[in-house]
């Protein structure tokens, strides 16, 4: 499949700003004001993942009057640094959820299901996207955070392709709002579908979009659930470095003929895909005890999710409505359908 985009444009490398450049204070500290709203909305509503109250808080915040002129102005250097190096910093400690023995243990029938599963979500979100003329990278993002692993994906594979600003954070809240009505839906069709713990689990890790919104519609079904969903969600994850590698190389070919402005190409696997790598080996290794990996896990949780609010400040849904005039909500759900419409058939062929 070829990887094309409607613009030409030089590579930046995403995030080139720092976490130590002039003015970026003020936006880091309203994005951990910011997280620190979404704990207490997790707190009080454990059903809605920190993540994605942290996106919502995030968008909500762009579109009230009293906040949008602060973000906008002394705020918004530093929300995009969070937005962007931090959500590097997100998917490098996401492959210390990794546990390969595990992931192996759900058998040869379940990985080809994941493996058919993320691929028909992919092109056919892709191919849809395309067809319905979405600009820029639009389709390619969300074809790949519907199909690995949300935000995550979505930033990784930004990375690659050089994406504009306004794409990514579309894109990020298309992904997280339609997996939020996942956690609402799916436990909601547990009992119609017939399903037990162990296939609704899988359905669940299957086709929801982020890690913890996985957990939140898996635990309605029980603890074999919640496990089922959690392992099968990671294999999905595993696949972000060869999809990120494949895209990257697609984009390389797909920008031969064209000038590269800049004098440099974006790189096929980016050095923080190279890092969750590393850290699914470091796992690997068992020299980190349960007690590290349970202090990671939470800085994680608490890294992405003020990545996810300074993307999600980046939100503005009048210009996205208008810009694709509700083709990108028709998209989304179309693509929800598809991903959890396929990943039923699977797990119902393998269980």
């Amino acid at each position: 499949m070829a990887v094309t985009s409607p613009r030409v444009r030089p590579y930046v490398p995403l995030g080139s700003g720092s976490l130590h450049s002039p003015g970026a204070l003020p936006g880091l500290v309203v994005a951990v004001i910011g997280v620190l709203l979404a704990t207490c909305v997790h707190r009080l509503l454990p059903a809605v993942p920190m993540l994605t109250a942290s996106v919502l808080l995030g968008i909500a915040a762009a579109h009230l009057p009293g906040t949008r002129q602060l973000l906008r102005g002394v705020a918004k250097a530093g929300l995009a640094v969070a937005g962007k190096r931090l959500m590097r910093v997100g998917v490098v400690l996401l492959g210390l959820k990794l546990s390969l023995s595990d992931v192996a243990g759900l058998g040869w029938a379940t990985v080809g299901m994941v493996l058919a599963v993320v691929a028909a979500t992919f092109a056919g979100t892709y191919w849809l996207g395309r067809r319905m003329g979405l600009p820029g990278d639009l389709p390619l993002l969300v074809a790949t955070g519907y199909s690995i692993c949300g935000a995550s994906a979505i930033g990784a594979v930004s990375q690659v392709t050089a994406s504009e600003e306004e794409d990514i954070a579309g894109s990020v809240a298309l992904v997280t709002l339609c997996g939020t009505l996942a956690i609402v839906v799916l436990p909601l069709l547990h009992a119609p579908l017939g399903l037990d713990p162990v296939q609704f689990g899988r359905w669940a890790g299957a086709s929801v979009h982020d890690v913890g919104q996985v957990v939140a519609t898996a635990q309605a079904a029980g603890p074999v659930a919640l496990r089922e969903a959690v392992l099968v969600k990671l294999m999905r994850v595993v696949l972000l470095a060869p999809l990120t590698a494949g895209i990257g190389i697609a984009v390389r070919r797909s920008r031969r003929e064209r000038p590269v402005v800049s004098g440099r190409r974006p790189p096929v696997l980016p050095l923080f895909v190279v890092g969750f790598l590393a850290m699914i080996a470091l796992r690997g290794t068992g020299l980190l005890g349960a007690g590290v990996l349970a202090s990671a896990d939470r800085v994680q949780q608490l890294v992405l999710a003020t990545a996810l609010f300074g993307l999600g400040t980046a939100v503005n849904l009048r210009a996205m409505v208008g810009k694709s005039g509700g083709r990108v909500a028709l998209l989304g759900l179309a693509s929800w359908v598809v991903v959890a419409g396929v990943s039923y058939g699977g797990v119902l062929l393998t269980t």
